[in-house]
């Protein structure tokens, strides 16, 4: 038996969203797999975001984000949104995409939409968990399977940044 943090933690079952963001005119996007439903009465969801993430400040300011639900063979959303950072250029640009209510951006060819209100935040080790409240959503494409982060291989190089063995 075998079997390193990174192996172990890329067979968790996630999904691959596209979380937009926005405060007045600036909008930006970027992947993620840390996303879950954390409660039903109310309908709450946690993201977990590093505040080194270029997204971070205009999520905080605003208290507002969009989901894009990736589906089965969107890898090419995926890789423009994860591993490019938005402070040295427009993620967006060249993507077909639409304010949702709230603001936040939601890509057109997404197989499902969500929109969230930020109702508490707390650290959580080298990232911040952000608990919103779910607004809105949508199925665009039913038969569209979501993604699964295990079909990006290490896409986000994540690897790297395991520790090389689980802590005795």
């Amino acid at each position: 038996m075998t079997g390193s943090p990174a192996e172990v933690f890329s067979r968790l079952s996630n999904g691959v969203y596209v979380v937009g963001v926005a405060h007045g005119s600036r909008v930006n996007a970027f992947t993620a797999a840390w996303l879950t439903q954390v409660s039903f009465d109310p309908l709450l969801v946690a993201l977990s975001i590093s505040p080194d993430h270029a997204s971070y400040p205009l999520l905080t300011a605003s208290g507002l984000f969009g989901v894009s639900v990736l589906g089965q063979g969107q890898m090419e959303l995926a890789r423009q949104f994860g591993t490019r950072s938005g402070r040295e250029l427009d993620k967006l640009a060249g993507v077909a995409w639409r304010r949702g209510s709230l603001g936040a951006p939601l890509l057109l060819e997404a197989a499902a939409w969500l929109e969230c209100r930020v109702v508490g935040t707390m650290p959580a080790g080298d990232h911040e968990l952000i608990v919103a409240r779910v607004v809105g959503g949508a199925v665009r494409e039913a038969s569209l399977a979501p993604m699964a982060y295990a079909d990006t291989g290490n896409l986000d190089q994540s690897d790297a940044l395991y520790p090389p063995a689980f802590p005795t």
